[in-house]
């Protein structure tokens, strides 16, 4: 079909080549079967002309050529219709969801954490929990994942699970080798197993702590690297991760006062996944923030505090969401992300009930959840 004027645009077209902004962004994808509210964006966004495919798509196809299975359809599904043709009893193995095997290492994570200062971790049956956990790493999204269940007083192993995800995730996204992967998964796993010899009611005190409590919950950077050195196969860098996650790369942070090059890397994608994770899950004594107000937050600690290259990647990779996914903004209202700009990737554009609110302009307003 090729190029057409947007009068002639129907839904149910696909396109033949991405489709531009003005400013060279990417505003719909080639391939996308062109919706009802993707008219409303390429209006909203003045295009006054697409690439069709040649092809006729699935709702313009008069046989079956073209049509794939329905969305629901699964490979065990299709054990089970087979099965019911030739009356045969099949039996269907379970599938685990990346939930199951997250709540499996919630409970792994808890066991190795409460008895780490009497018994060596479990490093090997750990470590055989998050390959399996990470066999479904593709349904992991870090702005919309939420555990299914969570008890208040656990918080602390959801928070170390989380950052060993986050933490593995974010080393495949700066092109770590994948030698290191895992072992930076066990630096956001274990980062804050030094809490373990932390006085519980100072480390849990909802109110503000007085200097010399500051002071000795600083020192659970210190007797994380302790607890560590005795465990086997973890390597030097995780063990450092859990001593140098609070240092900051000017300099200001603690224990050693480290900058720079001086903080090994994997401290440095720990003290990010650390800070994302500590700010957007529920605690007792305060309510999980909308995790785009917390990137924007760890965009600003990237100017002397984080490394800015490891944050860039960090923002950009996760908030990578297709257009179309529902949100609700700060002022209740629902709606749909229609275009991310890759140069504020935190202030989209969201369309409600047919309006579209440009959220780098309206500032007042944000993404406070992300609703799927």
């Amino acid at each position: 079909m090729g190029l057409i004027t947007l009068s002639e645009v129907k839904p149910g077209l696909k396109l033949g080549s991405d489709v531009h902004t003005l400013r060279g962004n990417v505003l719909l994808q080639k391939g996308k079967v062109i919706l009802p509210k993707d008219m409303e964006v390429l209006r909203a966004f003045m295009i006054h002309q697409v690439d069709i495919d040649q092809e006729r798509t699935v709702s313009g196809s008069t046989g079956n050529k073209g049509v794939s299975a329905p969305t629901g359809s699964t490979a065990n599904e299709k054990i089970a219709e087979r099965a019911g043709k030739t009356g045969n009893v099949v039996t269907i193995p379970a599938v685990t969801s990346l939930q199951d095997e997250y709540e499996k290492m919630v409970g792994l994570t808890k066991n190795a954490f409460l008895s780490s200062l009497a018994a060596e971790l479990p490093v090997y049956e750990l470590r055989t929990q998050l390959e399996s956990l990470f066999v479904h790493l593709k349904q992991y999204n870090v702005l919309t994942f939420n555990p299914r269940v969570m008890q208040e007083h656990d918080y602390v192993y959801h928070h170390a699970v989380l950052s060993a995800i986050t933490s593995y995730q974010l080393a495949q996204w700066i092109d770590l080798p994948s030698k290191d992967w895992m072992q930076v998964a066990f630096a956001g796993l274990f980062h804050d197993i030094g809490n373990n010899k932390v006085d519980p009611q100072i480390l849990h005190k909802p109110s503000t702590l007085t200097v010399t409590e500051q002071e000795e919950i600083r020192q659970h950077t210190k007797y994380g690297y302790q607890i560590l050195k005795q465990a086997k196969a973890i390597n030097e860098g995780a063990r450092l991760a859990a001593l140098q996650h609070h240092e900051k790369v000017d300099g200001s942070g603690y224990p050693l006062q480290l900058s720079g090059t001086q903080i090994h890397i994997y401290a440095k994608i720990v003290a990010i996944a650390d800070i994302f994770h500590a700010m957007t899950l529920e605690k007792i004594y305060r309510k999980a923030q909308s995790p785009y107000l917390v990137l924007e937050q760890i965009q600003s600690e990237a100017f002397g505090k984080l490394d800015p290259a490891i944050v860039s990647v960090f923002v950009q990779r996760s908030t990578q969401i297709h257009n179309g996914i529902r949100v609700k903004l700060s002022n209740n209202q629902i709606g749909e992300i229609i275009f991310s700009d890759r140069d504020h990737p935190t202030r989209p554009m969201v369309s409600v009930e047919g309006t579209i609110i440009n959220l780098m302009q309206q500032r007042q307003l944000h993404i406070q959840e992300v609703l799927g």
